[in-house]
Order: structure tokens, then C-alpha cells, then sequence
């Protein structure tokens, strides 16, 4: 898939490198980011490549749409209100680059398609790597953190938590969209949920992962199926290439969920009660005709 040219032209020549690094630094986005201290200097660029999306500053509002052509335009106003009511979408240039972004997708998504602006993966390299146990405080969420951290070296993985009471505030941020937003998206049906991750996710090292859902109840609310569905979307409209679910065993179709998953990494405590919680699981398997769930679990030494 051919990348797209963004150009972003500003007086202010360090604000102008610096949003271009941000950009230049989601290495999902198909972008080649070039940077422009005058509206003169992008318009000699523009000789050379065609840019497809131009953030411009306002004082060259009426100069831009004559000396440089572009698929979309935007305005960065530094709060002032502009003189004259432009035509292009503005963008005010000292918010966040997540919400900068976030606002440029909405408006390119439909110029530039589902799939133009996100590197996509082959789809025989994908896979869900799910970790889950029936004994409790075994150390499932440090081991799964550690392990999306470990494999993020060598590859694109996102980190999902499905836990009940995931650690809000303590293992992560309070504030920021979480995987309601996501699943939000996904409801849709409209745009890209790839475009939309890259507006959404954090970063621990190496590792992305989105911020998992504050509300309890509304997490019990999602069924195994759902998940699954989300899960499918996500591979197949991003860069990700391995999905690490932290997977509690409240989830309604918690074995839908589960036969999904490409292999099951289960921390396990050798205790006789944590045994016999084991016991109860595989045999609950059995009965529900399941067998195929246990072929996949890994079972890893877990941590009290």
C-alpha cells in the first residue's frame, strides 16, 4: 500500500518539527511526514509530491488554496478566531497530538478509504494470545503485561484487559478513553477501528494497550461473542499483529472467548486449593464439550 504525503507548514518552525515527530512516530500510519517553514517552501514541495494532507497555519489560509494543492486541508489557529470563515477544517494547534489526530482521521476516512492510511499485517502471522486461570491472585496481569512487553520487542502487540476490576488508577491511568470507547467504534460500523486505535491506545515500553473499561457492570455486559467480534476487527483493520487478552472468568461466553484464542497461557499456584480449582475447570470443560480449550492452555508457574 503506497503511503500518503502529510505536510505540516507552520510559522513557528519548532512547533512544526515537533507535531511532524509525533506523527512521524505512530508507525501505524502510512505516512510520509515533511515539514515547512513558509507557505513559499510548500509550494516548492509541492512541485515535487502532491500532498494529501496539509495542516497549514492560519495566516496562510488564502494563500494555500492558490499556490499549493492538496487533498485535504487544515487550519491550525493558535486559539485566535479567524477573520473570515474558512472552508477548511481547523485545528487548534496547542491541544493534544492524540486529539489532533483523532480529528484528522474523521475527516480523511472517508477521502482516503478504510485501509489507506494503516500498515496492515498478512493475516497468517495474527494471533490471540489469551491469559486466563481459574485460580485467582496467581499474578495473571503482571505475567500478561510482562509477556506483551517481551514479545512488543520483535513485534506489533496490543494489550487488552477484560478483567472485572482491572487495576484503574493503580497498574493504569485514570484518565484517557478506555476499550468502551473501542467497542463504541466498533458498534459503529463506520470508518476504520485502525485509524481510530491510534488515537485511543497508550504505551508501556514497547507495548500498546488500551485503558481498560472503568465500570464494572458495563464490562459484565459483554458477551464472549462480542468480544470475539472486536478482537477480529481489530486484526484485520491493524497494524497488530498479536493480541494479548487478560481475560477474566466473569465474562459472559467466557469459552467463546477462549476457543478464540490462538493458545491459552494459564498461571497456576501448586497449593491443594488451587489444584482443586483447576480440577473443577477442566472437568466443567469436558462436560461442556470444550476439549478443544485445553490443547491450548500453556499452564506457567504463577506468582502468590
Amino acid at each position: 500500500m503506497k503511503s500518503k504525503n502529510l505536510v505540516v507548514c507552520d510559522t513557528e518552525e519548532e512547533y512544526a518539527k515537533a507535531l511532524a515527530m509525533f506523527f512521524m512516530r505512530k508507525k501505524e500510519l502510512m505516512l510520509q511526514v515533511h515539514v515547512c517553514s513558509s507557505i513559499s517552501h510548500a509550494e516548492a514541495l509541492g512541485k515535487e509530491i502532491r500532498p494529501d494532507i496539509l495542516l497549514v497555519a492560519a495566516e496562510y489560509e488564502k494563500e494555500v488554496q492558490e499556490k499549493v494543492k492538496a487533498e485535504k486541508v487544515f487550519i491550525l489557529s493558535g486559539g485566535d478566531k479567524l477573520k473570515e470563515k474558512t472552508e477548511f477544517p481547523v485545528l487548534y494547534k496547542y491541544q493534544s497530538g492524540e486529539r489532533m489526530l483523532s480529528s484528522i482521521i474523521r475527516e480523511c476516512a472517508d477521502v482516503f478509504g478504510t485501509g489507506d492510511m494503516v500498515q496492515g499485517i498478512s493475516a497468517n502471522k495474527k494471533k490471540i494470545i489469551g491469559v486466563f486461570s481459574p485460580v485467582h491472585r496467581a499474578g495473571k496481569t503482571i505475567y500478561a503485561l510482562r509477556l506483551g512487553e517481551e514479545l512488543a520487542e520483535s513485534e506489533n502487540v496490543l494489550y487488552l484487559n477484560l478483567e472485572i476490576f482491572a487495576g484503574l488508577g493503580g497498574h493504569f491511568e485514570h484518565n484517557g478513553q478506555t476499550l468502551s470507547d473501542v467497542l463504541y467504534y466498533a458498534r459503529q460500523e463506520k470508518g476504520n477501528l485502525g485509524l481510530m486505535l491510534t488515537t485511543l491506545v497508550c504505551h508501556k515500553r514497547n507495548l500498546d494497550y488500551v485503558l481498560p473499561m472503568a465500570v464494572s457492570e458495563d464490562l459484565k455486559e459483554i458477551r464472549g461473542s462480542e468480544w470475539v467480534g472486536l478482537m477480529d476487527k481489530i486484526l484485520k483493520q491493524s497494524i497488530y499483529e498479536t493480541l494479548v487478552l487478560d481475560i477474566s472468568d466473569g465474562i459472559p461466553e467466557l469459552y467463546v472467548l477462549l476457543k478464540s484464542c490462538t493458545e491459552i497461557h494459564m498461571p497456576v499456584l501448586e497449593d491443594e486449593y488451587s489444584k482443586a480449582k483447576l480440577l473443577q475447570f477442566e472437568q466443567e470443560v469436558n462436560l461442556l464439550g470444550q476439549e478443544d480449550i485445553l490443547k491450548k492452555i500453556i499452564r506457567k508457574g504463577g506468582t502468590a
